[in-house]
C-alpha cells in the first residue's frame, strides 16, 4: 500500500499531523470548545424557510461576494463593540480558519514568515505550513501572557510578514491587552518599513471575555487586522462562518487570491438567519461566562492550578502526567482537551450538568491518583 511518504509531498509538510480533537462517543464531551446550547427551535425554523428559498436558485452562483452577510456582520459588529464599521471592511470565508487561509495566502508564502506566540491556536502554523509561509515560535511568559518586551524583540529579530495574536488565547484563555497588541504592530511596521507587516488579532472567543473587543485599535492602522467566528458564541460550529474587520484594502488583498463564489448560497441563508437571532444566542453567553467562573473556582477548590480564562474554556493543571489524567476522566464518561501544554490538560464550558459531572469526575480522579 502506497504511504504518504512515498507521494511527491512537499518538504516542509513531511512529517507533519493533521489538526483535529477526538470524537469519541461519551457522555460528556468538553474538548472542542463547542457552545452546548443547541439552536433554538425557532432559529431552526426560519432556517429551514431561508434554506428553502435558497434551493429554488440553487442552479445559478450565489453572492459571489455575499454584500448582504458583510453588511449584517458589519452591523453586528458596531452594535456589539460600539466601533463604526462598514460592509467594505468586513469580509466572510468558511470559518476563521478560511480566513487565516486567506491572509497568508495574500500576504505569506514562500519566501515569507509569520510569528505566534506559543501555546497558542495550533492552526496558525499549520496553515502558514500550508501556504507555504515559514513559522516562528516566539516567547509568552510564565502565566501564558504575552511578554511584551520579548515578543517586540522576537519581531525585530525575525521581522515576519506576519504577526498572529490570539486574545483571548486559545487553548490558555488567557486575553491580551490593547497596549501590547499596540506595541506589537509598531515592532511589525518598523521592522518592515518599507510596506509594514500584517499583525492578525484571532478574536474567536471575543464574546466570553470580561474586556472590551480590539476592534477599534484597526483605526488608522491599515495592517491591523481582527478576525471572528460564528461557532462559539453564536453557538453554529457546524454553519463555518468566519469573518474579518480590517481596512478596506485588506479585503481588496484577500479578494485576489479567495475561491470563486467560496460562500455557498445555503451557508449564507443560514447565516442570515443566525445573526437575526443574535441577541437570543448571545444571551446563552452570559450563562456560559458564569459557568466558566464556577469552573475556576471549584477546580482551584480541589487542588489544581487553573490559568485565568477569557474564553469558554478553561485551562487546568498542573499533573505530573496529564495523558494520564486524561485518560481516567474519560473512563469516568468525560472527554477534556490534551493541547500537549505540559502538565496541563484543557475543559470547555458545558452546560451546568456537564460542568457538575466533570467537576465529580477530577475529584474522582485526583483521589485515585492519590491513592
Amino acid at each position: 500500500m502506497t504511504r504518504i511518504d512515498d507521494l511527491p509531498l512537499r518538504d516542509e509538510l513531511r512529517g507533519m499531523s493533521p489538526y483535529g480533537a477526538p470524537q469519541l462517543d461519551v457522555p460528556v464531551r468538553l474538548n472542542t470548545n463547542e457552545n452546548p446550547f443547541p439552536v433554538p427551535e425557532a432559529l431552526v425554523r426560519l432556517i429551514a424557510d431561508r434554506v428553502s428559498d435558497a434551493a429554488r436558485t440553487l442552479n445559478r452562483y450565489p453572492d459571489r461576494d455575499a454584500v448582504v452577510l458583510r453588511t449584517q456582520l458589519a452591523g453586528y459588529l458596531t452594535r456589539t463593540t460600539g466601533y463604526q464599521v462598514g460592509p467594505h471592511q468586513v469580509w466572510a470565508a468558511n470559518g476563521s480558519n478560511e480566513i487565516i487561509q486567506q491572509l497568508l495566502q495574500a500576504f505569506g508564502g514562500p519566501g515569507r514568515t509569520a510569528i505566534g506566540f506559543d501555546p497558542s491556536y495550533s492552526m496558525h502554523s499549520l496553515i502558514s505550513r500550508g501556504t507555504g509561509t515559514g513559522w516562528i515560535s516566539g516567547p509568552r511568559n510564565e502565566h501564558f501572557g504575552i511578554d511584551r518586551e520579548a515578543a517586540v524583540a522576537a519581531i525585530h529579530e525575525h521581522r515576519p510578514e506576519v504577526v498572529f495574536v490570539c486574545s483571548p488565547n486559545n487553548p490558555t484563555g488567557t486575553a491580551v491587552e490593547a497596549e501590547t497588541v499596540l506595541a506589537l504592530y509598531e515592532a511589525a511596521q518598523a521592522a518592515r518599513p518599507e510596506r509594514g507587516a500584517l499583525v492578525v488579532v484571532d478574536e474567536a472567543y471575543a464574546e466570553f471575555s470580561h474586556r472590551p473587543s480590539l476592534l477599534p485599535l484597526i483605526e488608522g492602522r491599515p495592517t491591523l487586522v481582527l478576525t471572528r467566528t460564528m461557532s462559539k458564541a453564536f453557538g453554529a460550529a457546524g454553519l463555518r462562518l468566519g469573518y474579518l474587520a480590517a481596512d478596506p484594502a485588506v479585503v481588496e488583498a484577500v479578494l485576489l487570491v479567495r475561491l470563486p463564489y467560496h460562500l455557498s448560497a445555503v451557508t449564507q441563508a443560514t447565516a442570515h438567519a443566525a445573526l437575526e437571532f443574535a441577541d437570543t444566542l448571545l444571551g446563552y453567553v452570559d450563562e456560559l461566562k458564569a459557568e466558566r467562573d464556577r469552573l475556576v473556582t471549584e477546580l482551584r477548590e480541589i487542588g489544581c492550578e487553573v490559568t485565568e480564562s477569557d474564553a469558554n474554556f478553561v485551562q487546568f493543571g498542573r499533573f505530573e502526567d496529564p495523558k494520564d489524567v486524561w485518560r481516567r476522566l474519560l473512563d469516568h464518561g468525560v472527554l477534556v482537551r490534551d493541547n500537549g501544554v505540559p502538565g496541563r490538560l484543557r475543559v470547555s464550558c458545558g452546560t451546568r450538568e456537564e460542568n457538575d459531572t466533570f467537576l465529580d469526575a477530577v475529584r474522582a480522579v485526583m483521589k485515585e491518583i492519590s491513592e
